[in-house]
């Protein structure tokens, strides 16, 4: 762009920051949505930490290409972009959950057609974006780490009262073979 319209400008700049600090984007074509329709979907979304918005091919191009980041391919048509990163409370937005909102949301309204997407820098294709839903939620991954964390121990906690363990039952047994009284 020669001269640049300052709104351009501040679209790309947008846009490029968007992606820069965004964990993932996913880029979406919603061809034949209606407004309730695309108003339902920002919500889900904004539940799970992620933001829908609308830009225009051109200035998505710019600020990819700003960022070394290849999206030409995907660039085609009516396009959106949901872009997962910190919801307003602070927390990470869950990029599975938002991937498994968007692949549920294409079930039930297939207009919206997911096309790829961004992971971190990298570029990935249609099948990768599926493939995010897939994904174990960010709860369900901790639950996990926490219960492989908790075992082993679970297990030495058990292994370092074994012993003391055993004695009071060898003392108790030894009680119970005398007729349950103690001697002096």
């Amino acid at each position: 762009m020669d001269n640049p319209k300052p709104e351009k400008v501040e679209v790309v700049a947008e846009v490029q920051a968007k992606l820069a600090s965004a964990e993932a984007a996913i880029i979406t074509e919603y061809r034949g949505m209606t407004v309730a329709q695309m108003s339902g979907l920002r919500r889900q979304l904004r539940d799970q930490g992620g933001e829908y918005r609308v830009y225009k091919n051109t200035l998505v191009r710019i600020a990819a290409n700003n960022l070394d980041i290849e999206l030409d391919d995907l660039l085609v048509g009516p396009t959106a972009i949901a872009f997962v990163g910190a919801k307003a409370d602070g927390s990470a937005g869950d990029i599975a959950a938002v991937a498994k909102a968007l692949r549920g949301f294409a079930r039930e309204v297939p207009a919206l057609v997911i096309k790829g997407g961004v992971l971190g820098t990298r570029t990935i294709d249609a099948e990768g974006a599926r493939a995010l839903a897939d994904l174990p939620s960010r709860e369900q991954v901790l639950a996990q780490f926490a219960g492989l964390l908790e075992a082993p121990l679970s297990q030495l906690a058990s292994l370092l009262a074994a012993p003391a363990r055993d004695i009071v039952y060898a003392v108790q047994a030894l009680i119970d073979k005398q007729g349950g009284e103690v001697a002096a």
